[in-house]
């Protein structure tokens, strides 16, 4: 009020208008606060709003503003007002501003419609929310539902550039690689499941026909037998494929390094396989350096030598030729075997790492292997950081190479350790 009072003195001091009584009432209504105005001779003229009644201001209090001073009432008195000295028509007169409850309607108005305004703008905000936050969270949500359920095909628009559109593109992502591990699953139960149905539909075959009365040739017998005893050899080695691949997946499958001599191992084996390719007369060239040192698990890496050479002496023919040599250079250490088989078309390079694919598509029971020797190789190679490729063509034989480094960090991170020196093939 005293803020006001001082503003209805500026304006005045401003415009100085002829007419004091409209200048005053104009004020009353701009302000909401009522006046009273006396003058030395105790003349009292009130400036009120309709409905507005004059508070009581004692004698005391207009003297006081008289002589120049400001009042203001105190907490104890029943009526809220101020008075300030007002010099009007070149003479002092006191100047008193009661409180309204004008103002007080004024300042509820406003604060109601503060309050209204922040409501309504509050529940935009919460619709666009919705839109723009909730609903691609449902999405997520309803997505999520049909996953559990094996329903893979999600499909989710992410047009989106923000943390929900980044967590959209990863669950796009995910699903798509669940979709693809499903497939894979699939594929390995219906392949798992034809490996091991076809050797049991000869076994139980065969054995029927053992007992049957009109079975009475001793070599049909014997024939028989061995028929069985191979399928029965297959069924072994798929079951020990297949847990040595999960073996070989998991993170806990034992890696012992150590430092041994490559070419001792790889003659060892291919000794060990001497009964296999003697019996076809195939003619193994060895191009080995003496002393090849190298630092891995010597049980995988023989396990790869063994399938490697057992995959080129199946399917090699009669007659034919094998060569294995070993390349060192400042970096790492090559082993190339090389046959003069049937081949592998260059579509193939890559798919013939998959688990339970076969180059032969035929089932005759010539090359009968279960399509997981490669596999096992390419998973025992990786856990040595090394590589591996196919070359070759169909009809002009097969090169695989496996190049392994000085230093497999896959021994050295399942023991905890950085390589260190030790680690390096040594080779002359």
């Amino acid at each position: 009020m005293i803020a006001v009072g001082k503003e209805v003195i500026h304006r005045y001091d401003d415009a100085k208008p002829k007419d004091t009584d409209e200048f005053l009432n104009s004020m009353v209504k701009v302000s909401a606060h009522p006046i009273h105005l006396y003058n030395h001779s105790g003349e009292h003229i009130f400036y009120g709003l309709k409905d507005n009644p004059a508070v009581i201001i004692t004698p005391e209090a207009v003297k006081q503003v008289l002589q120049g001073k400001f009042y203001r009432s105190s907490s104890g008195d029943k009526d809220t007002f101020i008075g300030m000295p007002f010099l009007l028509k070149g003479e002092w007169h006191a100047m008193f501003l009661q409180y309204s409850a004008e103002n007080e309607n004024i300042v509820n108005r406003m604060m109601l419609f503060v309050l209204l305004l922040v409501l309504l703008l509050g529940s935009i905000c919460i619709l666009i929310a919705a839109r723009y936050l909730v609903e691609p969270i449902k999405a997520l949500t309803n997505a999520t539902k049909r996953l559990a359920k094996g329903d893979f095909e999600v499909e989710l628009k992410v047009n989106r550039v923000d943390e929900i559109g980044d967590l959209t593109q990863s669950y796009v992502e995910m699903a798509g690689e669940l979709k693809q591990l499903e497939q894979m699953r699939q594929d390995f139960v219906s392949n798992v499941s034809h490996e091991i149905q076809t050797p049991l539909t000869s076994i139980s075959g065969f054995a029927k026909a053992l007992r049957s009365d009109d079975l009475v040739v001793e070599e049909e017998r014997s024939e028989y037998l061995d028929i069985i005893i191979a399928e029965s050899d297959r069924l072994s080695r798929l079951s020990d494929n297949l847990l040595k691949l999960a073996s070989l997946d998991s993170e806990h499958h034992p890696f012992e390094a150590g430092s041994f001599t490559l070419d001792e191992q790889i003659r060892t084996v291919v000794v060990t396989c001497e009964p296999q390719w003697s019996a076809k007369g195939i003619v193994i060239d060895l191009e080995l350096p003496v002393a090849v040192k190298i630092k891995g698990d010597e049980d995988q890496l023989k396990q790869v030598w063994m399938n490697l050479l057992s995959n080129s002496i199946k399917f090699t023919p009669q007659g034919g030729n094998i060569r294995i040599g070993i390349d060192v250079d400042a970096t790492e250490i090559s082993v190339i075997i090389s046959d003069n088989g049937i081949g592998i078309s260059p579509e193939e390079f890559s798919a013939v790492f998959q688990r339970f694919y076969k180059v032969d598509k035929s089932r005759n029971g010539i090359n009968n292997g279960n399509g997981l020797g490669l596999a096992i190789v390419k998973k025992i190679v990786s856990l040595h950081q090394g590589s591996i490729e196919v070359d070759g063509a169909v009809g002009g034989g097969t090169t695989i190479i496996v190049r392994l480094p000085f230093s497999p960090s896959a021994a050295a991170s399942r023991k905890g350790h950085k390589p260190s020196g030790d680690d390096l093939v040594e080779g002359n």
